[in-house]
């Protein structure tokens, strides 16, 4: 296709996306208001729930938000991660062990059980509300329950819902699919009892905080919160297989990475290496991709043709789950791939203490 012809469709398509979009809308509205008026039944439990969630097409940062909410608070309460499992290949109620892997519960449940497990049960069920019921059959004592990615699951009524934004992309200025990445009207918003604005620059000017706060419209009732992500220092992928670590400020000039990312957002992730001197070469596949026997013999292809005195592979946490469990991955590579561990950090006008201690006011009420 000639640029300008890719020019003329780029120029017509949202032309052609906004009726869709406002199809797309009108159902979400019309679902919104069935539950709203009750005549989709929502159903409350004893055991506080929190929900947290987005109402954009993933790249929010929930899982990392995840793991914080639950790492913050296990030692307080008995706590069980309740996710769907996208994209595994197994139906039902099902609690991760060290046995499970992303095909039996997901990639994201698994990564948070093998970052929290087992002082925090993980549990998949494609039905919240079946889930909840079935974690407090076989776990009666259980104190609260994180729902991952249910902000659109009404079936079930959070204590807390806490929704995430992320800064780079607000909901105020995207538009509903298939012309934007809202998944509804981004003034469903009022149903959360907690924002926060993800993925912030660690600096942010007290305007932006106020920017923010007025295009959001936040509620009397609502709190608003901002979040940055910090990276750590890289970890195998293939534990017995790296004989050595790879300290990032060792890298030079002469040096070459290979960035392999599946996730919805991969902006942040290549941002954060563009502050070190080695060659880059990045690689990206869509969110939560199954990666294929051709997809692995292309990137060992590739990687083989770069030029460096060191190369190395380093992919995401999310893609070192799936990665881990790949048959299709070569020995060979193994000793070269790394991953970058992520944690979320509160910034700004609402730090860590405040979050939690509202979340726990929220839970207590």
């Amino acid at each position: 296709m000639s640029s300008t012809l890719k020019a003329r469709v780029h120029k017509i398509l949202p032309y052609i996306l906004k009726p869709l979009s406002w199809l797309y809308g009108g159902i979400t509205e019309v679902r919104n208001w069935l539950f709203d008026h009750d005549v989709l039944k929502t159903e409350e439990f004893d055991v506080p729930v929190v929900s947290i969630g987005n109402i954009t097409v993933g790249g929010t940062g929930k899982t990392p938000h995840v793991e914080y909410v639950a790492g913050m608070l296990m030692s307080t309460y008995r706590i069980v991660v309740l996710s769907r499992g996208y994209k595994r290949k197994t139906r039902g109620f099902l609690l991760a062990n060290a046995h499970s892997t992303p095909e039996t519960i997901g990639d994201e449940p698994l990564q948070i059980y093998n970052k929290l497990g087992p002082k925090v049960k993980v549990a998949v069920c494609e039905s919240r509300k079946k889930g909840i019921q079935e974690i407090m059959r076989q776990f009666p004592d259980t104190q609260m329950i994180l729902l991952d990615d249910a902000f659109q699951h009404r079936f079930v009524k959070p204590k807390v819902n806490v929704l995430l934004m992320d800064y780079s992309r607000p909901i105020y200025e995207d538009h509903l699919l298939p012309l934007g990445r809202l998944r509804e009207s981004a003034q469903q918003r009022e149903r959360a009892d907690m924002i926060v604005v993800t993925k912030c620059p660690s600096t942010l000017a007290p305007l932006d905080y106020r920017l923010i706060s007025k295009h959001l419209e936040v509620r009397p009732f609502q709190k608003l919160f901002f979040s940055s992500l910090s990276y750590g220092n890289l970890e195998p992928v293939f534990p017995l297989d790296s004989p050595y670590n790879v300290d990032l400020t060792s890298l030079t000039s002469r040096d070459t990475v290979m960035l392999v990312t599946g996730i919805a957002n991969p902006r942040g992730f290549v941002r954060h290496f563009r502050k070190y001197p080695f060659r880059r070469s990045v690689s990206h596949f869509p969110d939560h991709h199954d990666f294929s026997r051709t997809d692995i013999e292309r990137l060992e292809e590739k990687f083989r043709s770069l030029k460096g005195e060191r190369k190395i592979i380093i992919t995401t946490e999310k893609d070192a789950v799936r990665l881990a469990y790949n048959p299709y991955f070569p020995a060979s590579l193994k000793p070269s791939i790394f991953y970058i561990p992520i944690s979320v950090k509160m910034i700004g006008a609402g730090d860590s203490g405040d979050f939690i201690s509202e979340l726990i006011k929220s839970i207590d009420a």
